[in-house]
């Protein structure tokens, strides 16, 4: 599965002790991340990140390209509701994208949780025929 992480200032060390908590989780995965996000788990994992770009110069956006083509299977984008971000617009977008692919997103700890249990469980097989077969190739 391709698994990305994005978290805003204030969320870094959360995504962090999150993604520590589920290091052997993700590890059997192909992992992306937003430059400072996934640098800052990289350090505390052993885990290997492609890291695109910061949120702010156009991470988010890089993300958003790989759900658009329906790359990406689930996504971990802690936010913070309580901070106006100046990059809101591409957020925006991200999130627009996710739903309009129907690609797993969570915005917090709490339903992260929930993803990556059943991540665990292998409820995300079916991510596997989207890749398989996607509409408008070969059809």
């Amino acid at each position: 599965m391709n698994i990305a992480f994005i978290a805003h200032d204030r969320k870094k060390e959360e995504i962090v002790n999150f993604v520590i908590a589920y290091e052997n989780v993700f590890a059997g995965h192909k992992l992306y991340s937003t430059g400072t996000t996934g640098t800052r788990i990289m350090e505390q994992t052993s885990l290997s990140i492609h890291r695109f770009a910061s949120g702010p110069l156009g991470g988010d956006q890089q993300i958003g390209a790989l759900v658009a083509d329906n790359e990406m299977d689930l996504i971990v984008f802690l936010r913070d509701p309580l901070m106006a971000q100046p990059h809101e617009p591409d957020i925006n977008a991200l999130l627009r994208l996710c739903d309009v692919q129907g690609i797993p997103l969570a915005t917090n700890v709490a339903t992260a949780e929930i993803l990556v249990k059943a991540l665990d469980r292998g409820d995300f097989a079916w991510r596997e025929l989207v890749h398989k077969y996607k509409p408008g190739v070969d059809s």
